[in-house]
């Protein structure tokens, strides 16, 4: 017993750890790159720097220095990591000459973190074989633990004897020493920690959940807590897709445990289980059921969205500096993409190879990608956004979610979720309570997962009124701010929003305005910069392409066959990644093209106050900034010019104000203004014949077909802007000879049907078409574009002298 007591026991040797060990310091020392170049031995020196305790080796050097040595740290990656360790300390020393550097070095603790694994494994198929292995996995963070300090090597002092007893290792929890190494002294419970002696560790839990390419079907993704320490710590937030390279740890439910002396609370479902019969002496006896937990020790992670050089690319970085650091043959791909003046159509083809049209469309989320430059004035100035947010509302099968898909496929940081199957909180953020310490922490929503990023909303329109007011000030503000459980705080969601609504009805009503078609209110309307409405129209020509493209992409996806595009889609997000770092400025005359575009908006909606007039506000005129910048981004320009802001009022123009001009109406509207002009030739009329059956009007003699005088606006527009030239013309011919005294009606109509002559084949046409311009005259004379000189049957004509045609 003295013997087993003294410190004469033989310590146990890992005779494979010890040999992992000298053969991974000669990989440190003699590994050299192809110049020659001693790689880890110079990154080495960068770890005599007190804030730096990691070195990052790659994989496939390992197996380049050795197979034999590649396999056993694959197979045994917890067991031989502290030789590992051990190693890179050595040879720290080694090539330390400073005797205050090899001092700290010794209190200091060396980390290797290992990635580029040969082989990818899912979440999903980390089993028993996979603990204590080195694997690489992939997920998505969803939550984020707080870093705080984490006792790694204790150093204890005994209160009997006050021998010091260093390097306890902690296993999962704060572990005393079992007892004194004193041989005297029968202390086993009574120690105290040195804090002094001690060394911490920074400590960090985060939390990833599967991937949606790696979720099979009809399964919920499964989710796996994450350790990371050293300089690992704070370099993900929720909504990264990283890549992971580690060990799988099933650790013990240390909370099932108590100290000595004291009984512990085996929880609920322990309770559950031994109440349910059985012998029930051995709970007041302390037995309790042993559960564990599966964890993932991380040994290094990088983030898997990549987009340009290796890592994801933040808005600080200058775009000079990214140049500089590309290599020639990605700064001539970059160049010529930036001098293609079809650059537009070509990234949109390359981005959307297999939708078809919507050309309009395509360009709004292409300017999404690139999106324009925040702004904040001042340190607690207000804060402009950046980001472009499109709204898709159109008829069924119009292909908006697979839009939204394809988007969700190619942009790096991108969340696809469905408006009706997604509450509150599930969009902003949630406030859930940790399971182990108990305490509440914040579960990123879908706008934080995609944090500088995009967030497709399918089925906007499906979605409850409060859910939609949660997402208002993350919208315009682009924060969340909760208030709940305890838990104050401002978070940010920097993200774009792309949404997919169908119109009320399910059919878009041309005869209404954008307002009366979808569920939406007005302020979360206002927040939109883009609206297009997609309209499924028969179209012989359009119908055809559409559904030869359809059959081609089933046939290419059979025959694995990808259709060309202009640019590869890796050049695409390098371009628009490059992009990105720029930061147009508007010059002078943008700033005076952008007043003039808003004041004409706004005087269009003025015209039509009863449909739009709570449409246009000063967010349209900061739209038009935001686009602007997206266009001079496109081109890879540091300037905003005139040309730019023109393309982007034409944008708007075409996204909002097509919209709200309604289907023109002659056959109802017509009724109620001939209505309006019998009541007024009645009244005073004390001598009319009431008994005199009413003049049957002309048009109800051919039985015209009230749906064919139901006209698209851009229809009327054109008769309108014909009929008015054509008066202009007559007018200023004449004007050089004689008095112009105008035109009657009837001469309108017949010269505007000698123009549809070789259109009209039938009577039923020949009809048809003189009752629409009859009805559009006198529309365009009760809204005083035309003026009557001699009122009566056939009026005589003449145009306003205020009036003029807006040329397209």
């Amino acid at each position: 017993m003295e013997e087993l007591a003294g410190s004469n026991v033989a310590k146990y040797e890992d005779i494979e750890g010890i040999r992992t060990q000298n053969e991974f310091g000669k990989f440190l020392r003699d590994y050299a790159d192809e110049t020659g170049v001693h790689v880890y031995q110079k990154a080495s020196i960068g770890l005599l720097e007190p804030e730096r305790n990691t070195i990052f080796i790659d994989l496939a050097h390992v197996h380049q220095f050795s197979a034999s040595l590649y396999t056993a740290i694959s197979l045994h990656y917890y067991r031989l990591y502290p030789y590992i360790c051990s190693a890179l300390q050595l040879m720290v020393l080694d090539g330390c000459s400073n005797s205050d550097h090899r001092q700290r070095l010794h209190k200091k603790q060396l980390h290797v973190a290992f990635n580029n694994h040969s082989t990818n494994s899912k979440i999903r198929e980390l089993t028993a074989e996979s603990v204590g292995c080195l694997v690489q996995i992939r997920g998505q963070v969803i939550r984020t633990h707080p870093v705080h300090p984490e006792l790694s090597q204790a150093t204890f002092v005994c209160d009997e004897c006050g021998v010091t007893i260093r390097d306890v290792k902690q296993q999962f929890r704060y572990t005393q020493p079992s007892k004194c190494t004193n041989a005297h002294c029968l202390n086993r419970v009574r120690f105290s920690l040195d804090v002094d002696d001690s060394s911490f560790v920074d400590f960090q839990k985060i939390r990833i959940q599967e991937q949606a390419d790696e979720l099979p079907r009809g399964s919920i993704p499964r989710a796996l807590d994450v350790i990371v320490r050293g300089e690992l710590v704070e370099r993900v937030q929720p909504g990264d897709r990283i890549t992971l390279t580690g060990t799988l740890m099933a650790i013990p439910d240390v909370g099932m445990f108590s100290t000595p002396g004291m009984r512990a609370d085996p929880g609920k479902g322990a309770k559950a289980k031994l109440d349910e019969g059985g012998i029930g002496g051995l709970k007041s006896l302390g037995v309790r059921e042993l559960t564990y937990r599966l964890s993932f020790l991380c040994s290094n992670l990088q983030n898997s969205a990549t987009t340009f050089g290796g890592q994801e690319l933040a808005d600080s970085v200058d775009h000079f500096a990214l140049w500089q650091s590309m290599t020639h043959d990605e700064q001539k791909i970059l160049k010529a993409m930036s001098e293609d003046r079809d650059i537009e159509k070509n990234l949109t083809d390359s981005i959307f190879p297999n939708i078809y049209g919507g050309d309009e469309i395509k360009v709004g989320v292409l300017l999404m990608l690139f999106g324009g430059v925040g702004k904040r004035a001042g340190k607690e100035g207000t804060t402009l956004r950046g980001d472009i947010n499109v709204c898709l509302v159109g008829d069924p099968s119009t292909a908006k979610s697979q839009v939204l898909k394809r988007v969700e496929e190619f942009s790096p940081r991108a969340v696809y979720t469905s408006g009706k199957a997604s509450s509150a909180a599930g969009l902003t953020a949630a406030v859930v309570k940790d399971e182990e310490s108990m305490d509440f922490v914040i579960e990123a929503g879908a706008l934080m997962l995609a944090d500088n990023g995009v967030c497709c909303i399918d089925e906007f329109d499906k979605m409850d009124p409060k859910d939609q007011v949660a997402i208002h000030e993350a919208m315009e503000q682009q924060t969340i701010s909760i208030t709940k459980a305890g838990v104050k705080a401002t978070l940010n969601a920097r993200a774009s929003i792309l949404a997919a609504a169908n119109p009320i009805g399910g059919r878009y009503d041309r005869s209404r305005s954008l307002k009366h078609n979808i569920q939406l209110s007005a302020p979360i309307m206002s927040r939109f910069d883009l609206f297009f409405v997609l309209i499924d129209e028969c179209n012989e020509v359009i119908d055809f392409a559409i559904a030869r493209r359809i059959l081609d992409n089933h046939r290419n996806i059979r025959g694995q066959k990808l259709r060309e595009t202009p640019y590869p889609e890796d050049d695409v997000k390098k371009y628009i990644a490059f992009a990105r770092c720029f930061k147009p400025k508007i010059n002078p005359a943008a700033a005076e093209t952008l007043v003039a575009s808003y004041k004409k908006l706004r005087l269009q909606d003025s015209n039509n106050a009863a449909t739009s007039s709570w449409r246009i506000t000063v967010r349209q005129l900061e739209s038009l900034v935001r686009l602007s910048e997206a266009l001079a981004r496109l081109k890879c320009s540091s300037e905003v010019t005139p040309a730019h802001v023109n393309r982007a009022a034409q944008l708007l123009m075409k996204s909002i104000v097509r919209v709200e001009q309604p289907d023109v109406l002659l056959d109802e509207e017509m009724e109620q203004i001939d209505e309006f002009f019998v009541n007024e030739q009645g009244q005073g009329d004390e001598n009319m014949d009431t008994n005199v059956p009413p003049v049957e009007p002309e048009i109800n003699k051919h039985q015209i077909d009230p749906s064919k005088l139901k006209i698209r606006y851009d229809v009327f527009k054109h008769i309108a802007d014909m009929l008015v030239l054509h008066m202009q013309s007559d007018q200023e011919t004449a004007s050089s000879e004689e008095e112009w005294s105008g035109v009657k009606s009837s001469q309108l109509v017949e010269w505007y049907l000698s123009v549809l002559e070789s259109e009209i084949e039938t009577e039923e046409q020949y009809h048809e078409q003189k009752t629409i311009c009859e009805r559009v005259i006198r529309r365009l004379t009760a809204d005083r574009i035309l003026v009557e000189l001699e009122p009566g049957e056939n009026p005589v004509l003449i145009v306003h002298p205020n009036y003029v045609v807006e040329m397209q």
